[in-house]
């Protein structure tokens, strides 16, 4: 003998069991030779909304390798943070550009 509601809470355990934390999205902005925020943290699977408001090109290089992402003039580029760490990293075009991101794991 069975009570009725056990097959509704373990239908709703599995469901509820799946669902990961949404990723969360990140901006940083590249505007007069800056970059802001010059720190932010993340986790890993987060999206990095790169928005050039420059009349000029830009990159978010990592000092590490890791990545090395272009963004054109006045365009908006996405990325997701793949490895937890500290990452400096800077603009090729403009290397007094600098800034950091700390992702989670």
């Amino acid at each position: 003998m069975s009570p009725r509601w056990i097959f509704p809470v373990v239908v709703f355990s599995m469901v509820c069991g799946s669902i990961s934390a949404k990723a969360a999205t990140i901006e940083i902005t590249m505007q007069n030779l800056v970059i802001l925020p010059a720190e932010v943290t993340g986790k890993v699977g987060d999206t990095i909304k790169w928005i050039n408001k420059d009349v000029f090109a830009h990159t978010a290089t990592a000092r590490s390798g890791d990545w090395d992402v272009a963004i054109p003039p006045n365009k908006t580029v996405s990325s997701v943070l793949k490895k937890a760490g500290v990452v400096d990293y800077y603009c090729r075009y403009h290397p007094n550009m600098k800034a950091m991101i700390t992702v989670a794991p």
